[in-house]
């Protein structure tokens, strides 16, 4: 990434601004989102889970919960298409799950506009080239997300996540906030059907089935020595 002042300084105060701003202006409506997973899902209202953040570092991402939390006999949380609800469902086809991810931005993990920040487990499944998507502070929306989101084979969203990482810009970011509040209200793009997800990055990587996967070990590999 070429740093520059925008890079540098203009992101994290536009980041600041914007975040704080949303929140305000979208605090009745957050409140009424909490109630309604309390109401419909219960306890706990918000979700954590560990992802990679800005060079690689793991922070705890925060969202609505919009799953169950029903277990197996053996207290094993069951797959997410078993979870998954009708109201957990819409609340994620609307992005209103991703509301507490403004917190996520006013500490500074995470940006408006990045690479979506993805399961700490993935480390190593990553091509060199992939890895620049730790060059930026990953964000609510990314130019992945405004490109086919949810439609894109992982090797496309990395291979996006990386130009962004290159090609860091404010009339960048300006392009895809524009870009993501149409397509939040027209709801394209989104995939709130847990069946319909991409499988998990480091089992598609780890299959003999997948070209990609020998590509990835050898970079890991070269990267290594």
């Amino acid at each position: 990434m070429t740093v520059t002042l925008y890079s540098r300084f203009g992101k994290r105060v536009l980041d600041l601004v914007l975040a704080l701003t949303t929140m305000i202006v979208l605090a009745p409506l957050t409140g009424v989102v909490a109630a309604a997973v309390r109401l419909a899902l219960g306890s706990p209202v918000i979700f954590r889970q560990e992802r990679a953040g800005l060079h690689d570092r793991p922070f705890d991402i925060i969202k609505f919960r919009s799953m169950t939390d029903t277990r197996d006999g053996a207290g094993d949380l069951l797959p997410p298409t078993q979870r998954a609800t009708r109201f957990g469902n819409l609340l994620r086809s609307a992005s209103l799950d991703e509301l507490p991810q403004l917190i996520n931005v006013l500490r500074g993990q995470m940006s408006l506009v990045g690479p979506r920040p993805l399961h700490v487990r993935y480390s190593a499944s990553y091509a060199v080239g992939e890895r620049r998507r730790f060059e930026v502070r990953p964000g609510i929306t990314g130019w992945a997300q405004v490109n086919g989101r949810v439609g894109l084979s992982w090797d496309e969203a990395l291979a996006m996540d990386a130009w962004y990482a290159e090609h860091l810009s404010l009339s960048l970011d300006l392009r895809i906030l524009f870009r993501t509040v149409g397509l939040v209200f027209s709801r394209s793009g989104v995939n709130a059907d847990p069946a319909r997800w991409r499988p998990p990055l480091d089992e598609e990587r780890a299959s003999p089935l997948n070209p990609q996967a020998a590509r990835t070990t050898l970079s890991r590999t070269d990267k290594s020595l």
